[in-house]
C-alpha cells in the first residue's frame, strides 16, 4: 500500500471519522542521471558556502526567510509547528457543491481518503449520503506546510480527495476566450458536429498511453544492444485553406462507428434462431 501522507479527521457537523491519505496517482518518466563525461561517473551535488568558502553538510543547515536581499529571519521547525492550523489534524467540512459547478482548472493533486477501522460506518454514511444527493463537500486540509482547500467527492464506494488551487494561483492569459468577430456559417458548424459524433465514445482510460516515454525506452534498449532506432516521422501538416472541403474530408476519413456489443450480440442470436413455422390444420367437413 502506498505511504500515508496525511492522517486526522473529516469532521461533519458533530461527526468525526478519522481517515488517511493516500496519494492517488503520480506521473511516471523515464529519469536520466548527470555523468562525468570522461568516465561516465555519476555526478554529486555539493552544498557549498560561498562566504566560508567550503563545502556544507546537511546537518549543519538551517531554515531561513528572505525578507529583502541577503536579510533572513531563521525559522526553527518548533516555530512552525506553533502556527500550524486545525486543519492540520482535522479536515472540516464547510459546505456541499455540485461537482458540475467545480471547473477542474482547479484541481491540483488527487488522494484516496481510507477510514481507520474505528471509523467505518461514519464513514460509509457519508459516502452514500454524498453519492444519493450528487455533492461534493469543500473542506480545509493543511498539509506539507500549506492550508489547502479541498473538495471530496463520492467515487468507487469511497471518497477522493482533490487540493484545489487559489483564485490567486489561477493565471490570467490576455487573449483566451477573447470575443473576436470571426463568424461560422451554420454549415461548417454542423460538419464540424457531425465529425465530433463521428468520434465520439464512452470514456476509457485504458487506452490511453505514453508513447514518448515508450520510444525513449526502446531507444535505450536499442542503444544497450549497440543498435541504431529509427527516427520517428513528424506529423505533416498543412494550412486549412478551404474549411468545408476540410471537414468534409475529416468526415470522409473518420473512422466508422462500431454498431453496439448487444446490438450486434442480439442480431446475431436471432440470426441463428430457426423461424416459427404455422402447421395447416384442416378443416372439418
Amino acid at each position: 500500500m502506498a505511504a500515508t501522507v496525511w492522517k486526522g479527521y473529516i469532521t461533519f457537523g458533530l461527526i468525526s471519522v478519522p481517515v488517511r491519505l493516500h496519494t492517488a496517482a503520480r506521473s511516471e518518466r523515464v529519469s536520466f542521471n548527470q555523468l562525468h563525461k570522461t568516465c561516465h561517473t555519476r555526478v554529486k551535488q555539493q552544498l557549498y558556502c560561498p562566504t566560508c568558502d567550503c563545502t556544507v553538510e546537511r546537518s549543519e543547515l538551517v531554515k531561513g526567510y528572505a525578507y529583502t536581499k541577503d536579510q533572513y529571519v531563521l525559522v526553527e521547525d518548533e516555530d512552525i509547528k506553533k502556527v500550524q492550523p486545525q486543519s492540520a489534524g482535522s479536515m472540516e467540512i464547510l459546505e456541499f457543491v455540485k461537482l458540475e459547478e467545480v471547473d477542474p482548472l482547479y484541481f491540483d493533486s488527487s488522494y484516496y481518503v481510507v477510514p481507520e477501522e474505528a471509523g467505518q460506518k461514519a464513514y460509509q454514511l457519508l459516502v452514500e449520503t454524498m453519492d444519493t444527493a450528487g455533492f461534493a463537500a469543500i473542506a480545509k486540509l493543511a498539509m506539507h506546510q500549506r492550508e489547502y482547500t479541498a473538495l471530496v467527492r463520492a467515487r468507487k464506494k469511497g471518497l477522493t480527495l482533490h487540493t484545489m488551487y487559489y483564485p490567486n494561483e489561477i493565471r490570467e492569459l490576455s487573449d483566451y476566450g477573447k470575443n473576436t468577430e470571426i463568424e461560422v456559417k451554420p454549415q461548417e458548424l454542423q460538419l464540424a458536429q457531425q465529425l465530433v459524433e463521428s468520434l465520439a465514445t464512452a470514456f476509457d482510460p485504458s487506452k490511453y498511453h505514453d508513447q514518448y516515454q515508450a520510444r525513449l525506452q526502446e531507444m535505450i534498449e536499442a542503444k544497450r544492444a549497440g543498435e541504431e532506432t529509427a527516427e520517428t516521422e513528424g506529423p505533416r501538416l498543412a494550412p486549412v485553406i478551404d474549411l468545408m472541403e476540410a471537414l468534409q474530408k475529416s468526415l470522409k476519413e473518420a473512422p466508422a462507428k462500431k454498431a453496439p456489443q448487444r446490438a450486434t450480440e442480439a442480431a446475431a442470436s436471432s440470426a441463428k434462431k430457426p423461424r416459427a413455422t404455422k402447421k395447416k390444420t384442416r378443416k372439418a367437413g
